[in-house]
């Protein structure tokens, strides 16, 4: 039986400020969950309505008074938030990058938390293992984010830094879509440097902008009068990564 202090701390870690104060975060499914105790994530608590030797047993009833999921799936997990690594993490990416050795991707100031991790999960599919975040991008220990990168979460490393001082250190190519870029698909690529997506709304902000050095464009090949506006941040991160991947693949 899952007592009440239990549920209150699981569902307190909703909040971002909740998870900050615990160093705990929300992962949900065997496949996330497996994929996070593979990777080498601390487990704090483990509840499961089947048995298994690292879990506590609870009922369905109670997976569903505990879960954020509409369908919940099996197992819930609470792990820490791997903060004594992270700045070994942050320099040991930011050198990497310095170095021009990887492709990576940028998020700058993407907020819906379906979206980034959709994108983490698209980077892992696309063999990007570091994703920098700006501040006010969707915090990834959102229990949303984690759900949507389906495990992805466990192998990319995401790190939240300026992006203005990553830009002004890194010494590679910085790719940025905008409305006024050229068609990546008649474009130069690399098998290094930086992507970066802007925010659902206002797109690459104006201070970033100006640290792109290849602006591209994913062109619009609709004829009529009518067609949306954009493309959602997600789906455009992953026509970009599949054609910088294609292109250097050959």
């Amino acid at each position: 039986m899952i007592s009440k202090n239990q549920i209150k701390l699981i569902r307190s870690l909703e909040l971002k400020k909740n998870r900050r104060r615990e160093n705990l975060f929300v992962a949900e499914g065997p496949k996330v969950v497996g994929d996070l105790l593979q990777a080498g994530y601390v487990p704090h608590s483990i509840f499961s309505t089947t048995e298994r030797p690292d879990a506590q047993l609870i009922t369905d009833e109670e997976l569903h008074r505990i879960s954020f999921l509409q369908h919940p799936q099996e197992v819930l997990a609470l792990f820490e938030i791997p903060t004594a690594n992270s700045q070994k993490l942050t320099a040991k990416s930011q050198q990497l990058t310095a170095n021009s050795q990887k492709l990576s991707l940028a998020l700058d100031g993407v907020q819906d938390p379906g979206n980034v991790g959709t994108i983490i999960r698209i980077a892992d599919w696309f063999g990007i293992d570091t994703i920098y975040c700006s501040p006010d991008t969707a915090d990834v220990y959102n229990p949303k984010v984690v759900q949507a990168t389906m495990g992805s979460i466990a192998h990319v490393h995401i790190i939240y830094c300026d992006l203005l001082e990553l830009f002004a250190q890194c010494q590679c190519p910085v790719y940025g879509t905008l409305l006024d870029g050229k068609n990546i698909y008649e474009q130069p690529l690399s098998a290094d440097g930086i992507i970066v997506m802007g925010n659902e709304g206002n797109g690459i902000s104006e201070a970033v902008r100006q640290h792109i050095t290849h602006r591209l464009l994913i062109p619009n090949y609709h004829t009529g009068d009518h067609t949306a506006e954009s493309l959602n941040v997600a789906i455009a991160t992953a026509i970009t990564c599949a054609e910088f991947k294609r292109r250097t693949a050959l």
